[in-house]
């Protein structure tokens, strides 16, 4: 003892505790990679599901107002089923059509004024964004000068965007209304459809 030995018995016992502490210390470890394992599946399992509800969510291609719901909730649909109709703010437009002799003279981007029945006395600013290359409802034949001038092309009067979607509540789809387009801009607006006359409608 004096010259640092044990006994064998000493050494058998401290040699148990080893091997009692390495057995724990294996079996922590392995519940360690246990509980990370668990962590990753959880982990992946998150992942999937945040995947499924993100392509189970609806997300509208742009900003507007719902007009139609087409699908009740639990109603199942095919791939490219429709759920909603909605209106696209940015894009709001008339359609009108003027005969042969004003149609050529429009110019695309010409100031034009659009009165809603709903709102008689607010005209809304608007754009010339289309004039139809071909006349619309045209006789197979058409060999008179008087047959010419009864065609009529479409013509597409568009409302500024910002407008738009400053005025959701009046400007609706399928609302009748007149359209005014002006051919000459030295000839000016009549008071009713100056630009002060629209000056409310402009978005702050």
């Amino acid at each position: 003892m004096s010259k640092g030995f044990e006994t064998q018995e000493v050494v058998d016992q401290r040699q148990t505790q080893f091997e009692v502490a390495r057995a724990a210390y294996i079996a922590a470890q392995a519940r360690v990679d246990s509980a990370t394992a668990a962590r990753n599946a959880n982990v992946h399992s998150a992942e999937v599901i945040r995947v499924n509800i993100a392509d189970s969510t609806l997300v509208a291609p742009r900003e507007g107002p719902i007009q139609y719901r087409l699908a009740n909730i639990g109603e199942v649909l095919g791939p490219g089923g429709r759920v909603f109709t909605m209106l696209e703010m940015s894009y709001v437009y008339m359609d009108i059509f003027l005969p042969t002799t004003e149609a050529g003279r429009i110019a695309l981007g010409a100031d034009a004024r659009v009165v809603l029945d709903a709102q008689p006395g607010l005209p809304f600013p608007a754009k010339v964004a289309f004039v139809a290359s071909h006349n619309q409802f045209t006789p197979k034949m058409v060999e008179t000068k008087s047959e010419r001038d009864r065609l009529m092309f479409r013509v597409r009067l568009r409302i500024e965007p910002e407008l738009a979607k400053a005025q959701p509540a009046l400007l609706r789809a399928g609302l009748p209304g007149i359209a005014y387009v002006q051919l000459d801009r030295q000839e000016g607006w009549p008071s009713f459809l100056q630009p002060e006359a629209t000056s409310w409608l402009t978005p702050p």
